[in-house]
């Protein structure tokens, strides 16, 4: 049977979730998974990227990273999501890549994709949960295996113990608060274990 592949679409205005999506390709090669990692584009004017330091420097790192695309999707056998909350919801950003796969969906190519999500805020009770649960709500309309980390691991509970999927708390100087590195590895190889069962179940 051939190995699960995955693809890691993020976004990330301060580097944050693009750290998350490296951990969780290096946690899904661990398991010899195919991994993508992928940008959703930007939509705020330059000049307001330029104004920020932070988001200005990650637009910069990132450059080279290649957008997501319907294709991407329709590869896929599981697709790992990390972005910020925005007011307990997705970034526009990042709903705007959602919310233009409706051919995908349509077409009935988004069925049985297995799922999860990774989301950072600025407090412990920013919005992670909710941010995640918005997510997880877009998907069922998809059809997809929502394969969430739950309490499968002590690493866990180590990481601020969100069973919707890893959470970090992002402090005022960009600093991750929550050693996740372990709990986004987890996930990562949870997701890519149900999508190998269920590629199995399919043959």
């Amino acid at each position: 049977m051939s190995n699960a592949k995955l693809a890691v679409v993020f976004y990330s205005m301060s580097g944050t979730n693009y750290q998350l999506a490296k951990w969780a390709e290096e946690g899904a090669k661990e398991l010899g998974a195919e991994v993508k990692v992928l940008k959703v584009e930007e939509l705020a004017p330059e000049s307001v990227v330029e104004e920020n330091e932070v988001w200005k420097a990650t637009v910069d790192e990132i450059k080279d990273v290649p957008v997501a695309s319907s294709d991407d999707l329709e590869w896929a056998d599981a697709i790992i999501f990390s972005f910020p909350t925005r007011f307990g919801n997705l970034p526009s950003q990042m709903k705007q890549f959602l919310d233009t796969q409706g051919g995908l969906w349509a077409s009935g190519k988004t069925i049985n994709k297995v799922v999860s999500g990774m989301t950072s805020a600025q407090n412990p009770h920013g919005g992670q949960e909710a941010t995640l649960l918005s997510l997880y709500t877009s998907m069922m309309h998809w059809g997809a295996i929502i394969a969430t980390p739950g309490y499968s691991d002590p690493v866990i509970f180590g990481s601020g113990g969100n069973p919707y999927g890893t959470s970090v708390t992002v402090d005022q100087d960009g600093n991750m608060v929550e050693d996740v590195e372990a709990a986004v590895k987890h996930q990562a190889k949870r997701t890519v274990t149900v999508a190998q069962w269920v590629k199995q179940g399919n043959q």
